[in-house]
């Protein structure tokens, strides 16, 4: 079993897969470019890579020309290459993206191994084809160029026939000119610099080029991970390394990374955490720290491994893995088991649930060097808090249509089956769910089982998984096959019953092939790896697209001799179907865009197949139809949160638990359709103000809040103006330069707003400034600004910076006042993050 070496740097993780594939050479130094027997390279039995490897020794400056770079071929140069760095040897590489083939996670590689040591460059002329293959060594004594067919790739260099020459300049100057020649004047005046910017331009534009298909057939296993028991990062996770690493050198603290399922983001937490000595892993599942912890052991080389849950309370090991649900409670959460700064490194797993309660006590009691988020998907039905937890710093996105575009997973064939059997407007909806009985009882009809399972036998399945709403329809759907000569089992918590198997049980059978599907109840939607099923059945109503994405991605990862994955959804008219096509094209839902679109005007993923009975296609319309009328859909959100809740909800809250699609349809209507413009207005009229609130309502006191919740904000800087007025409950009418100091420091020092300082040039070295400097903002840009636009509300006076006018001062000391006062700040905070971040990404 081949491992790193983490005893050395983390440039030397490629040893061990380097000295497996070429054998070492001991040769002297004056013979070092000139004792190779001979010149020629043909691919039956000699290699480039072993050429290479000896010709690197000796050389003092190197210059290389292919028409692309793989990830597999940069893996086998990189010692060489580094070794050749060590010396001070000056290296210059030009590759094309020329097709698209030349692979982004290659670069990434060089570039976070290599730095900025290498001279790394594109071709740079659109309208000429690329197809250059050569290798120039120069030292004192002479110079040697291999030239031919090897591109740097697994293949070119180990296994293929490629056929390359090797001369010396002193044999053949003028055609050593010729070429040299040539080379400098493509790489200095026809070529563009790789930087951060560009590569990462170029990434997220990358697709799998076509002309792939041909060239694996070719090479059989080249643009695939070999199946080898090597622990090194691979694709996506090199690009996010790369990510991770820029993003500290920029001051970050805490990060996110946003990756689909079967990317492999566990072994990527492992490999970021290899300058950490500490590291706490959480999660909420057992078998998900289970495995996690074999990961880190695999990448770390540590059995210093210790468990925090149920009896078992490890506190003294390097690496920790616990469940949330046990470290989250206040008896451990203390120096007695840990000092908050006892974990360098911090990974919370399947972010999207961060924002419970247990983990926002984890996140807020330890005080890391750097903490890692990682999720699938992000959004929630109920929040967009997640991004908030990690100061929105999304160090690196591959979604699953990106993630499949790139090859990194198996493309899905997805058939949208008309459910009839069920009328879901029969079943009782309140507070975003059904009736779990009443769902139950109608999921389980005869007459439903034999649509699913006239459908699986459509299909051909070795393993397959079935998504089912309770453990009674669980056991009933696996009743149904077995009885059928289909062996199936039910998995999942709680009373064991007829057909129900343990999960690493039933996962052994439907590996084995002694089962053929399982049926599972929210046990197997997240954090577990099962490479091998190439069916998903959807066999409830999803409505959360966290949950449909998690079950899609449940049958995506690449494995052996899988080409691609069958989904069936059974779809019926229950609320929110229609969010299955832009959930599978990767879109923002739009209700006007649901009711007029067809088919055919999604953009789906490379080679997936989706298809969707017509009469599916009329029940989404009909659907959007009904959620275009903006005002009906606030008050039902409303509404579902204030019973969630049970409460009515402040701004922020309404805010935090609103649905993404009708944040958005609000933000593109008019102040009047948007309840957080006139947040007590929007009470008034759709629930009860209380007295207090009343006595506020036709005064100057809802005014001001009123300013608060619509001033513009390009930037932040109002806020801690504001809450210095705020002064933490206990509402000043005069601000000073001590008051303006001490609000704009505590502000600033954390979270988001820290970032958002950091990000911008003009103040990233705030970190730094003095009392003077804040001030000088401060007075610059929001007093200014405040002063000269709400002068109705604000003055100077002469011993303030800025003061609040004097009829303000008779509400300084309601309760409902200072509440709506720090409510709206808070909630101008929060959009103005959000709004920016989500602006952004699209």
């Amino acid at each position: 079993m081949l491992k790193y070496d983490y005893k050395t740097t983390k440039g030397d993780i490629m040893r061990d897969n380097i000295k497996e594939l070429k054998q070492p050479t001991t040769i002297s130094e004056k013979e070092a470019t000139y004792s190779i027997v001979t010149n020629a390279i043909t691919g039956d039995k000699s290699y480039l890579i072993n050429k290479l490897t000896q010709s690197f020794k000796s050389a003092t400056s190197i210059d290389i020309i292919v028409s692309f770079l793989m990830e597999s071929g940069v893996k086998l140069l990189l010692q060489d290459l580094k070794e050749a760095l060590d010396r001070g040897v000056n290296i210059r590489i030009l590759t094309g993206n020329y097709l698209k083939i030349t692979q982004p996670q290659a670069l990434y590689l060089l570039k976070s191994e290599l730095k900025d040591k290498v001279d790394l460059r594109f071709y740079n002329n659109p309208n000429k084809s690329f197809h250059p293959k050569s290798y120039m060594f120069h030292n004192p004594i002479d110079s040697e160029i291999y030239i031919g067919s090897s591109n740097i790739s697994r293949g070119a260099l180990t296994s293929s026939i490629e056929w390359n020459y090797r001369f010396l300049k002193s044999n053949a100057p003028n055609d050593f000119k010729v070429f040299y020649d040539t080379f400098e004047d493509l790489f200095n005046n026809h070529s563009l610099v790789i930087t951060d910017e560009v590569l990462r331009d170029y990434s997220k534009q990358w697709t799998k080029p076509n002309v792939y298909k041909d060239m694996e057939k070719e090479h059989k296993g080249e643009f695939e991970e070999k199946v080898v028991n090597i622990f090194e990062p691979r694709g996506a996770q090199i690009e996010a390394l790369y990510s991770l690493e820029k993003s500290r050198e920029e001051g970050f603290d805490k990060g996110l990374v946003v990756a689909a399922t079967g990317i492999g983001k566990t072994y990527l937490a492992a490999f970021d955490s290899v300058n950490y000595n500490r590291v706490l892993f959480v999660a909420h599942r057992e078998e998900i720290i289970k495995q996690a912890a074999q990961s880190f052991k695999n990448v770390r080389n540590s059995d210093d491994i210790g468990f925090f849950y149920g009896e078992q309370k490890d506190n003294k090991n390097s690496f920790i893995f616990s469940l949330v649900q046990t470290l989250g409670k206040d008896e451990y959460l203390n120096p007695e088991y840990f000092p908050k700064d006892y974990f360098d490194y911090i990974v919370v797993d399947e972010f999207h649930h961060a924002v419970s309660n247990n983990y926002n006590k984890i996140i807020n009691y330890f005080t890391p060097k750097f903490l890692l988020g990682l999720t699938a998907t992000p959004e929630r039905l109920d929040s967009k808090d997640v991004f908030a937890l990690c100061d929105y710093n999304m160090v690196y996105e591959v979604r699953l249509n990106e993630a499949i575009n790139k090859g990194w997973l198996v493309p899905f064939r997805y058939y949208g089956i008309y459910d009839e059997t069920v009328n879901y407007e029969d079943i009782d909806f309140k507070n975003g769910k059904y009736d779990d009985k009443q769902l139950e009882e109608a999921l389980m009809l005869n007459k439903r089982g034999a649509l699913i399972l006239n459908h699986y036998l459509k299909y051909n399945s070795k393993r397959a998984m079935g998504f089912c709403s309770s453990r009674h329809h669980a056991e009933y759907m696996a009743k149904l096959f077995n009885e059928n000569n289909i062996s199936a089992a039910a998995v999942y918590s709680g009373e064991a019953g007829e057909y129900s198997e343990e999960r690493n049980i039933a996962l052994a059978k439907l590996t084995s092939g002694e089962l053929k599907v399982i049926f599972s109840v929210d046990m197997f939607n997240e954090g577990l790896d099962v490479t091998g099923i190439d069916m998903v059945m959807f066999l409830r109503p999803t409505q959360s697209p966290t949950i449909f994405l998690q079950q899609l991605g449940r049958g995506l990862r690449k494995a052996k001799d899988k080409q691609y994955l069958n989904v069936l959804d059974f779809i019926g008219n229950y609320k929110k179907a229609n969010l299955a096509p832009f959930l599978l094209s990767g879109r923002d839902y739009s209700a006007t865009e649901a009711s007029r679109n067809s088919q055919g005007d999604y953009d789906f993923p490379d080679d997936c197949v989706v298809d969707f009975d017509f009469r599916l296609i009329d029940i989404f319309k009909k659907q959007a139809e009904r959620e275009m009328k903006i005002k009906d859909k606030i008050k039902e959100q409303f509404e579902t949160v204030k019973d969630m809740l049970g409460h009515r909800p402040s701004r922020v809250e309404l805010f935090t638990y609103m649905d993404d699609a009708v944040y958005e349809n609000i933000k593109s209507k008019n102040k009047a359709m948007n309840p957080f413009s006139n947040y007590l207005e929007y009470i008034k009229e759709n629930d009860t103000l209380t007295l207090e609130e009343e006595e506020l309502y036709n005064t100057r006191a809802r005014e001001f809040i009123n300013m608060i919740e619509t001033t513009s904000m390009s930037k932040t800087y109002k806020m801690p103006i504001l809450l210095a007025f705020y002064n933490e409950g206990n509402i000043k009418m005069e601000i000073t330069e001590d008051d303006i100091y001490k609000s704009f420091y505590q502000f600033y020092r954390k979270g988001s707003n820290k970032v958002d300082m950091l990000k911008d040039k003009g103040t990233s070295d705030f970190m730094h400034w003095d009392k003077k400097k804040y001030i000088t903002l401060a007075k610059n840009n929001p007093v200014k600004f405040l002063l000269k636009t709400h002068g109705d509300f604000f003055k100077v006076t002469e011993n303030s910076v800025m003061a609040l006018q004097d009829d303000l001062k008779q509400f300084i000391d309601n309760e409902a006042f200072k509440k709506h006062m720090k409510d709206a700040i808070d909630l101008r905070v929060e959009r103005y993050y959000k709004d920016r971040f989500f602006n952004k990404e699209k």
